[in-house]
């Protein structure tokens, strides 16, 4: 039996991952530039980051987008080392 596979980018990552990765590939100054909350903006931190984040469903949907839309840039993924790629994990299961 094939387990089902869901097309879902989001399924089982977490909010703190995601936030990780975010933070890996633009940086807070990026992110802050992006998307406009003071958690990114004024002494960030993924600990702040993320109790913004669960009670603001509008900034956590945001952050979730930029999450989605970074995972198919692929002129930024392609000049990146394998070895500092925080997606690389990410590609090899979706293989």
């Amino acid at each position: 039996m094939n387990a089902h596979v869901s097309k879902d980018p989001l399924h089982g990552v977490t909010l703190e991952a995601i936030i990780n990765a975010l933070v890996a590939r633009y940086g807070w100054e990026v992110m802050a530039s992006r998307i406009k909350i003071n958690c990114f903006k004024s002494d960030p931190s993924v600990k702040s980051s993320l109790k913004f984040l669960r009670r603001t469903p509008w900034a956590r949907a945001e952050v979730e987008a930029l999450y989605i839309e970074s995972l198919t840039d692929k002129a930024v993924s392609e000049n990146v080392p394998a070895e500092e790629d925080p997606w690389a994990n990410w590609k090899n299961k979706s293989d």
